[in-house]
């Protein structure tokens, strides 16, 4: 298309067409909404209004052939156009398609937190947090936290955004997404400062009850020193507790403990060198139907995060693969029949 205008331009004596095809071209974008597009209809924009001036040219003056009116723009016009339409492309290419057994171990370290893992299709991440001075700060270790760097600010924030974008959830279609959250201060004191800030993202957040679950775009997990016996005492609420293997055992239900997150080197001693021992992958699926049939996902941590490990665990059925890895493993579910 705006090879025909330009090449219009350049040829045509007529003042007159050479703007109404402009005019035109810019026209068929006007109702795109994309801020990439936006930004190639303004360069026809910009092109159109300088060779209108142009055209008209000074009182008293010869208006001037339309091809020696692009000449002093003809230089730069094509490294714009041609920037123009590589954003244009972007703008349309699909998004990754969601991967629900994807979980962003550690997610804060990336580059980009959260955008790198939904880039990737992730539907879950972790995030570790401190509670300090009233904010909730995300870091590996408290000496490495910055006031910048909140769980709203990383996190929250984009995720609401995302939600209010994209009809009501992080993903296209029905795919739950989850935001693990792992507790680096006292359970009281980090839950204190975490429960007004959920508040005010109700909208997007799952809420759970006695006998019911609201599943929303996003549902926050509680791990590390998380406030078990607090959650457990309130009626209605917008997180649920990472839970360990014993809670197959216990009696909280699944409303309360929808995970079941173990270490994978407290509990088995292959590393991904051969064929695992018969027994322990016995007792990798007997511990994954345990926890299928009383509704809870399950999750490991801790393991050798190499393909190998990811395969086993994609074959006993284990709900979200732990990795840092975010194009790895990528790779690998998409490849997975």
């Amino acid at each position: 298309m705006i090879r025909n205008w330009l090449t219009h331009a350049r040829t045509s004596g007529s003042r007159r067409k050479a703007r109404e095809c402009i005019r035109q071209a810019a026209k068929r974008h006007k109702n795109l909404r994309a801020p990439k597009l936006r930004f190639l209809r303004f360069l026809l924009w910009l092109f159109w209004s300088r060779l209108c001036r142009a055209s008209l040219g000074t009182r008293g003056s010869t208006p001037k052939p339309v091809c020696e009116i692009i000449g002093p723009v003809n230089s730069l016009l094509p490294a714009l156009l041609a920037g123009g339409l590589f954003w244009a492309n972007a703008a349309d290419k699909p998004a990754a398609p969601p991967l629900p057994r994807a979980h962003s171990h550690n997610d804060y370290e990336h580059p980009r937190p959260l955008l790198d893992a939904l880039d990737h299709g992730f539907c879950s991440v972790e995030v570790d947090i401190y509670a300090i001075d009233g904010q909730l700060l995300v870091a590996h270790d408290r000496a490495r936290v910055d006031p910048k760097r909140t769980l709203q600010a990383l996190y929250l924030d984009p995720l609401r955004d995302r939600v209010r974008s994209n009809r009501g959830r992080v993903f296209p279609g029905d795919h739950d997404f989850f935001l693990l959250i792992d507790f680096k201060t006292p359970s009281d004191v980090t839950w204190s400062a975490l429960a007004p800030v959920l508040d005010e993202y109700a909208e997007m957040l799952t809420v759970f009850a006695a006998n019911r679950t609201e599943t929303n775009a996003v549902t926050i997990v509680l791990s590390g020193n998380s406030p078990r016996s607090a959650l457990a005492a309130t009626a209605r609420r917008r997180a649920a507790i990472d839970g360990r293997l014993p809670d197959l055992d216990g009696a909280a239900g699944a409303r309360l403990v929808p995970w079941i997150s173990e270490n994978w080197r407290a509990r088995f001693s292959w590393r991904g060198q051969g064929e695992m021992p018969p027994g322990e992958a016995q007792r990798l699926a007997d511990l994954v139907q345990r926890a299928h049939a009383q509704g809870r996902r399950v999750r490991f941590w801790g393991g050798p995060d190499i393909e190998p490990v990811w395969r086993v665990q994609h074959a006993a059925g284990v709900d979200l693969i732990n990795t840092d890895k975010l194009a790895e493993l990528r790779a690998f579910l998409l490849g997975m029949p």
